[in-house]
């Protein structure tokens, strides 16, 4: 996803495929006239961090947390420039979004960006679309934990008007109280298993 601005475009999350990094940056300039000049990456994995060390490198400003910083040096990920010690907001051109870490579920880290005002919630891969059948990759996952974060997200980010996910259709607003339902079933699951 990424945001037009009076002030240039803020990019959530990069592309992991490297031949992608330069023709977004190009693409985003031809349709908009405007050139990215922030990039915030939602957590470790390469489908949000990938870019990173790229976009640096072309003077866009990149921020992880603290915390995915960490983890992404000790798995030899791409890094970012700036980090994020506390949920912050941040203030480019017009608008005004939120970077919220709800707790740990698809991975340690996972961290959503908020847009109060707006109404619109990005949810990178902490939330699946309302046509997933189960929540992905779960192998840096907490899955006991899963169900309380998104709780945590629906409390924070009330009644969104857009969820953008971060794989799949993002059209339907039932993403977040899927994705809780799925979580609270593999909770259940988890729990039965271990009876």
């Amino acid at each position: 996803m990424y945001l037009v601005t009076d002030s240039g475009v803020v990019m959530f999350d990069t592309p992991w495929d490297t031949t992608q990094f330069q023709p977004l940056l190009d693409s985003i300039k031809l349709k908009n006239n405007k050139s990215v000049i922030l990039c915030i990456a939602t957590h470790f994995h390469s489908d949000r961090t990938a870019g990173l060390e790229y976009y640096s490198q072309q003077g866009i400003k990149t921020y992880t947390t603290i915390l995915t910083d960490e983890i992404s040096k000790k798995n030899n990920k791409k890094r970012a420039k700036f980090l994020i010690s506390k949920d912050t907001f941040f203030n480019v051109g017009q608008y005004s979004f939120e970077t919220y870490y709800p707790g740990q579920a698809h991975t340690v880290d996972n961290i959503v960006i908020w847009f109060k005002k707006q109404k619109i919630l990005y949810g990178g891969c902490l939330i699946k679309s309302a046509d997933d059948d189960d929540l992905g990759y779960l192998g840096d996952a907490n899955t006991a934990e899963y169900a309380s974060t998104i709780k945590n997200v629906e409390k924070r980010c009330t009644q969104p008007k857009f969820i953008i996910v971060g794989h799949g259709d993002w059209t339907n607003t039932n993403s977040l109280k899927h994705t809780l339902k799925m979580a609270q079933q593999l909770k259940k699951k988890m729990i039965a298993n271990s009876l």
